[in-house]
């Protein structure tokens, strides 16, 4: 009996020493790794990494940039299966526990006993946020002791829903992919309420292993998974027998989608991506903002599909420059081999890549990798000339063959009832842009046929010559300067010596024809170069240059020499759009913009423009604005602030812009832009431009709401071909454009300013018409410009014997 008593007290002794041992040495770990732990308390504050996403003026996505995909939610937000699925995968006490499951690491410690092996369980939900914010991967016991403590901190912090959320919100499910909301996009291409059953559990799977367990890369072993998640659910009764069954039977419906990009914009998103970036800074891509800009979706839309059908109907114009590469095919070519091909050829602005491989006498088999093996008809074929040069075709082919040989890697065009035609990648390239005359709102761009092949923006970056697309400007100094739209210039052969020239500069008109003494209003529809050219050496270069300054020009876009008034400056399309809603607006500069407003990643407004508006849209027309430089300065403010409205300044007369207006429609109606009388709209004005040598094309036009620019040209400048002209080239993009956007929209008339007088004059000298005058016309004049002098000398004068401005110039 003494010996059992006294073997007693041992283990007695003994099991307090482990204890008090035990004790101690947690005490320690604590004393040493508590001072090392960060403070739980940022997790009530916690600022997920949340991508960039830039959306039109709709909410319609445009783009995202960040390396995660996530989209948080609170706790109410999540489905209640959704919830439960992931107690049963990962934590069915989680309710119960106080942030450590110590039967959990119970059997964890009696698993590392019997195999020797860290078992993969033992950790709470608790614990998973805790590693997930604040903790690395590595699998050490340092690290399980210090999860331990920290889950134990959270759970003093946050209440259980709060921890759920973060759980939810922050763990990585594959393809990064964060959170079971953008899990449910990238696996399923729906939103998480959306989702069935068997869908959430296999969600919830994934957290275990996420590449292990991905229903993408292994199909098999996510099956698994989810039924095991399903199992569990039933075993906890969240779910009935009925409803287990259903699920289990569910096949496996995951694939990948791209969070869907609703409006092809990437132009205008690299622009914004560049704007954000400079102010705040790389934080951005992970700071879940979300940028909703000026872009309309109808609009942006019929600028592609514009520019597109622009550039390929040229291309095709000038000729079939041979496949993009020929490889041999061999005897025994299978799917395989063709698919292995194709990938190394993406497809270009709904130009697919494909193998040519046979041909017959009118039609070609390919194949392509998204429609298999496709026969393309003559009719796909017959618009093909061999390109010789920028001027010269080959011989129109007779067969298949004439164009094609197995082997030969081509491009496809769609065409309507899933007809196909040959295409090709074009080498010209273009630009449109559209905005409001009356604040800047930029509604539409397009800076190139394809962004992923060439990221240039010409719309802002390309500095180009406007050619007579130039000419509005110059006109209305004329103008300013005393000259009326019955103004008569002679339209003669002129030698000058220009300074800065070796030789004799002969200016011609496009045509090669004159037309004589012409009134301003006929040679601005008819282009005449000549006359532009005497009407700025009238009216002085450097009178000129300070004037069409107002237009929101730099002084160093504008030559001092004659050639300005041919457009030999330089401009961006952008900056064009610019100057001609000056005109559209009845005479007022505003400055385009692209960003109405920001959110930050809790839906606060922290940026809303204020832009300037014309005094048709501002409520307060005393206030005034610097002009600024910067097209595309962003002013942060708080977001408490009331917006209030700031007057675009004044740069010319209403009379003015009205007059020009006038001007411009004419050349609509009757002259080099009357390509566009296929509208059917007497509300638009425009002008076409053509530079020497046809190295650039454009289109400017307006109508009272909005301002469209076109423009192409190849980016290392070269003629684009002899008969290539603004009106041939530029015009008919503004032409489908215009018409997809006005398509249903009233018209409506330009507003006629006070001050204004309409006359009938005779149409050669600009003179007033008495009743006999035959072929009078009337004219607008301001009313301080009236002619005093009738066309007729017999007829009598009036005892108001002004000099008009309408005195006919002395021919040359």
């Amino acid at each position: 009996m003494p010996y059992l008593l006294s073997f007693f007290r041992w283990i007695f002794i003994l099991l307090s020493a482990v204890s008090a041992l035990g004790i101690v040495t947690a005490i320690g770990i604590y004393l040493y790794l508590a001072p090392q732990l960060p403070s739980t308390d940022v997790l009530k504050n916690i600022q997920l990494q949340v991508p960039l996403r830039i959306y039109s003026q709709e909410k319609k996505l445009i783009a995202e940039y960040g390396e995660k995909r996530r989209i948080p939610l609170t706790f109410n937000q999540f489905p209640d299966l959704m919830v439960k699925a992931i107690l049963a995968a990962e934590d069915n006490r989680f309710y119960e526990h106080p942030g450590v499951d110590y039967q959990g690491i119970l059997r964890a410690i009696l698993y590392l006993i019997k195999t020797g092996k860290k078992a993969q369980g033992g950790s709470t939900i608790t614990m998973q946020v805790a590693r997930n914010f604040f903790l690395s991967n590595e699998k050490t016991y340092l690290r399980k002791l210090s999860e331990i403590l920290l889950a134990l901190q959270i759970e003093q912090k946050l209440n259980k829903q709060e921890i759920l959320e973060l759980y939810l919100n922050k763990i990585y499910l594959g393809n990064r992919t964060y959170g079971a909301a953008a899990a449910a996009q990238v696996y399923y291409g729906t939103t998480l309420d959306k989702l069935e059953l068997s869908q959430l559990a296999m969600i919830a799977g994934l957290p275990k292993a996420p590449s292990r367990y991905n229903p993408i890369a292994s199909p098999e072993r996510a099956l698994l998974r989810r039924n095991y998640v399903l199992r569990r659910m039933y075993e906890d009764e969240y779910i009935d027998d009925n409803d287990y069954q259903q699920a289990i039977a569910a096949p496996l419906t995951a694939k990948f989608h791209e969070l869907p990009i609703e409006v092809n914009a990437l132009f205008v998103a690299e622009m914004v991506r560049g704007q954000l970036l400079e102010k705040y800074g790389p934080d951005i891509y992970t700071a879940g903002y979300n940028i909703y800009t000026t872009i309309q979706a109808k609009h942006q839309e019929a600028a592609n599909n514009a520019l597109r059908s622009a550039l390929l109907t040229y291309d095709q114009r000038h000729g079939f420059r041979g496949p993009e590469r020929h490889i041999k095919l061999p005897q025994k070519a299978n799917e395989s081999f063709y698919h292995q091909i194709l990938s190394q050829f993406q497809p270009i602005n709904d130009l697919i890549p494909a193998i040519v491989l046979t041909t017959h006498q009118l039609t070609a088999q390919v194949y392509t990798e998204i429609k298999g093996e496709i026969t393309l008809s003559w009719n796909g074929l017959s618009w093909v000339q061999p390109y010789l040069e920028i001027n010269n075709l080959g011989k129109k082919p007779e067969k298949a063959a004439d164009i094609l040989k197995p082997g030969d890697i081509i491009r496809l065009e769609s065409l309507p009832n899933e007809q196909w035609q040959l295409a090709q990648l074009p080498q010209v390239e273009g630009a449109i842009v559209s905005l409001s005359p009356y604040d800047g709102a930029i509604t539409a761009l397009s800076g190139g046929f394809d962004f992923h092949q060439s990221n240039f923006n010409r719309v802002t970056q390309s500095k180009r010559q406007p050619g007579s697309s130039f000419k509005p400007f110059l006109y209305s100094a004329a103008l300013n300067k005393g000259y009326t739209a019955a103004s008569v210039i002679n339209d003669a052969p002129i030698i000058m010596n220009e300074p800065g020239l070796n030789k004799v500069w002969r200016p011609e008109n496009y045509s090669g024809h004159f037309l004589g003494p012409t009134r301003l209003r006929v040679a601005l529809s008819h282009s005449t170069n000549l006359v532009s050219i005497r009407l700025l050496r009238d009216i002085g270069i450097n009178y000129a240059i300070d004037y069409i300054q107002r237009f929101g020009f730099k002084r160093e876009q504008l030559p001092q020499s004659l050639s300005l008034a041919l457009g030999s400056g330089s401009a961006s399309p952008l900056e064009m759009a610019r100057g001609f809603a000056v005109f559209a607006n009845q005479g007022y500069l505003i400055n385009p913009y692209l960003i109405e407003y920001i959110e930050d990643s809790n839906g606060e407004i922290i940026f809303r423009s204020s832009p300037a508006q014309t005094c048709q849209r501002c409520e307060n027309p005393d206030i005034t604005q610097e002009h600024t430089d910067n097209l595309w300065q962003i002013e942060a403010r708080d977001n408490t602030q009331s917006i209030q409205s700031i007057s675009a300044p004044r740069v010319i007369t209403a009379q003015n812009a009205y007059l020009i207006n006038s001007m411009l429609q004419d050349v609509i109606h009757s002259g080099t832009g009357r390509r566009a009388r296929v509208l059917g709209r007497d509300d638009l004005g425009g002008k076409t431009g053509t530079t020497n040598e046809q190295h650039d094309t454009w289109f400017a036009g307006f109508s009272p709401k909005i301002v469209a620019v076109c423009w192409v040209g190849f980016d290392q400048p070269r003629s684009l071909g002899n008969a290539e002209t603004g009106a041939k080239i530029a015009l008919p993009m503004w032409v489908k454009y215009m018409g997809d956007i006005l398509n249903g929209v009233p018209k409506k008339r330009f507003t006629q300013p006070p001050g204004m007088v309409t006359v009938r004059i005779d149409p050669k000298t600009g003179l007033l018409a008495d009743p006999n005058t035959q072929n009078a016309i009337f004219e607008i004049f301001r009313a301080e410009d009236i002619p005093t002098e009738y066309a007729n000398s017999n007829h009598p004068k009036s005892d108001n014997t002004k000099t008009s401005a309408s005195i006919i110039e002395q021919l040359f």
